[in-house]
Parts: C-alpha cells; structure tokens; sequence
C-alpha cells in the first residue's frame, strides 16, 4: 500500500495508542483497582464548572459495589462518560457543564440502576444501589457468573500477573503469564485477547488476530473488545473494510467506551469515508471528551481532508494530554508542519 510520507508518520502515531489501550481496557473486567483516564485530563469544554460523585452500594447488605460501571449522560450537551468505582465504591466525574445528568449503573448479575441528578453548582453528590437478579451468586463485593466460579484459582492468578506485568509497561513479560491462564482454564477468553494485545504490540499480526479469534469464539461473539483488537489489526493490514464490519459487530455489544469508535473512525479513514470518520471520532468524545486516540483519528481525517486548521486543533488537543507520551515528538512535528502550512495560505 503506496502512503506518503505524512501518512506514514501519522500510522506509526495511532499505532503507538492500541496495546496500551485495549490492555487498559482490559482492567475494567479484573478485581485490580484502576483509576479510569479521566483522572489526570485536561477539559476541552470552556464552560466545564462541576463534578458529579457518589457511592454504589449493593441494596441487600449496603457493602461497596467495587470496580462496576457507572456511565453519565448530559440531557442537554449530549456529554457521555463512563467511569468506574472505586475499592469503596465511590466514582467522581470532572469537569462538567451545568444541567441534568441522567446516570445507570450497570452490572452483570444486578438489575440496571437508573437515575438523574441536576448539576447547577460546583458538585453534587448521590447514591446508587443495586439490587441482585434473581439465581446471582454473591460472592464478598461482587456477583460472579457460573462461568467465572469455573476458573480456577491459579489460572486467575497467572491471568492477573499478566496484567500486572502489562501495567508495569512491560507487556511481553506478561505473555508467558496469559498462556499459562489458557492452558490451565482453555476457554480463558480474556487470556486469549490480552495475548493479542500484546502480539499485537510486538507487530505479530498473525499471531494476534489468532489470539483474538480465539476470543471471539470462545466468548460466543459477545466480547467487544476482541472484535476491537482484531479489527485494529485488519485497519494496520490495510483491509479496511473487513475491519468496519468487525467492529460495527463490536459495537452492537459495546456502544458505551469510546475505544471502538476510535478504531471505526481508522477504517472510515482508510476507505476516504472521511465526513463518517470524523463523526465517529466525535462519538468517541462523547463518551469519554479526554480521549487521546480520538483527537489522533481527528488530526487524521483533517489531513486528508486538506484542513491544516482542524489538524492543528486535534493534534494540540492530543499534545495537551499526552505532552510526555513516546508519540509527542512526532505529534509536535506533525502539528507544526501544519500550523506552517496554516501561515503560508494565510493572504
């Protein structure tokens, strides 16, 4: 696949972002404390003035809900966050515009929880409590699946080393870690997609998309984020439009992260569906307005749509919250490029 140069660059860029975030993603689905990336963001919303924060707590014995999701949405914005909570089950969101919020918590094994609240000073402050369906199996803080009984212990504990490996930025120590999950526990679908993760961070395409098939099937389909990866690598593979179907599968699981938009917004870009590509890429900040992946799909779409002005936005947007990260000399040199190209076509 004939690129130019720019091109090229910008690929190298948005590759940099995936391992690290499907393995982030992957913590939501462990008991490992994970603070979401909200939590060191810049906001983009001039007129962001407060925070919403509250506790979850499981309505039989009033214990902390830990690690479940809590998902954020402005009535009147279109804002969309999600977030997780806390050991003690506390959440507190950031940086958010006046108005009324509607909130559900959603859990596997407990009904849905749905709320709303008004934010009109500087925070405000609830509590959510979730109720067990009938035939859940508690189990401390948690309602676990009949499935997840079945895992067995050290197969848990070589799957959480592989994460804990994987947080401290070195993936690969951490594969050994996920086989030996899968070969102890071989329906082990999340091993199998944070094995891909990493194949896929170590440029072992093949081995990766085997890894998330693998997911795929043992999941019955309904795991998203293996949909995601292996869409991902189809995108780095220039099959864009195999990938668009694969992801759009992945969403009609997963429409609440803004992972899977992000790598939709790659295919749409690779298939010169750019107007598409740019709206999913919106869909990405609605979920989640600090998302750096997003603003790199942005910048993509602005280049190939000509539009130096956009591409500079995106790319200080990017800068802003990644300035340290290994792609910001490249960003920096991209966003430069463009601003030049900006001052030139000024008359």
């Amino acid at each position: 696949m004939k690129l130019i140069l720019s091109r090229v660059a910008k690929s190298r860029l948005q590759i940099t972002f995936l391992p690290i975030l499907v393995l982030s993603a992957l913590l939501i689905l462990t008991l490992i404390a994970w603070t979401p990336s909200a939590k060191a963001q810049v906001s983009n919303f001039e007129n962001a003035e407060g925070e919403i924060s509250g506790t979850v707590l499981m309505d039989v014995d009033k214990r902390p809900a830990t690690q479940v999701e809590v998902s954020l949405k402005s009535r009147a914005a279109g804002i969309f966050r999600t977030v997780l909570t806390d050991l003690d089950g506390h959440f507190k969101v950031r940086d958010l515009p006046h108005g009324t919020y509607d909130i559900v918590v959603d859990e596997q094994g407990f009904e849905a929880a749905e709320t709303s609240t008004d934010l009109n000073g500087p925070s405000t402050n609830l509590v959510v409590y979730l109720k067990s369906k009938s035939g859940s199996i508690p189990r401390g803080n948690f309602t676990v699946s009949v499935r997840e009984l079945k895992i067995p212990e050290k197969a848990r504990t070589e799957f959480e080393k592989g994460l804990d490996r994987a947080a401290k930025k070195d993936p690969a120590g951490g594969l050994g870690h996920f086989q030996k999950a899968v070969e102890m526990f071989p329906k082990y679908f999340e091993a199998y997609y944070n094995m891909g993760a990493v194949d896929m961070s170590l440029g072992r395409y093949d081995e990766a998309m085997m890894a998330f098939q693998a997911s795929i099937d043992l999941s019955g389909g309904q795991y998203a984020l293996a949909d995601f990866g292996y869409g991902y690598v189809l995108c780095l593979e220039g099959k864009a439009r195999e990938a668009e179907r694969i992801i759009r599968r992945g969403l009609e699981f997963d429409d609440v992260s803004a992972e899977g938009f992000v790598i939709l917004s790659e295919a749409l870009t690779q298939l010169n569906r750019l107007d598409e590509a740019e709206k999913s890429a919106h869909e990405a900040l609605l979920r989640n307005q600090n998302h750096p992946g997003a603003y790199l799909a942005l910048a993509d779409v602005a280049e190939k749509k000509g539009d130096d002005r956009a591409e500079v936005q995106a790319l200080d947007n990017y800068l802003k919250l990644q300035p340290n990260s290994p792609a910001s000399g490249l960003a920096r040199k991209l966003r430069d490029a463009a601003a030049r190209r900006l001052l030139n076509s000024s008359p």
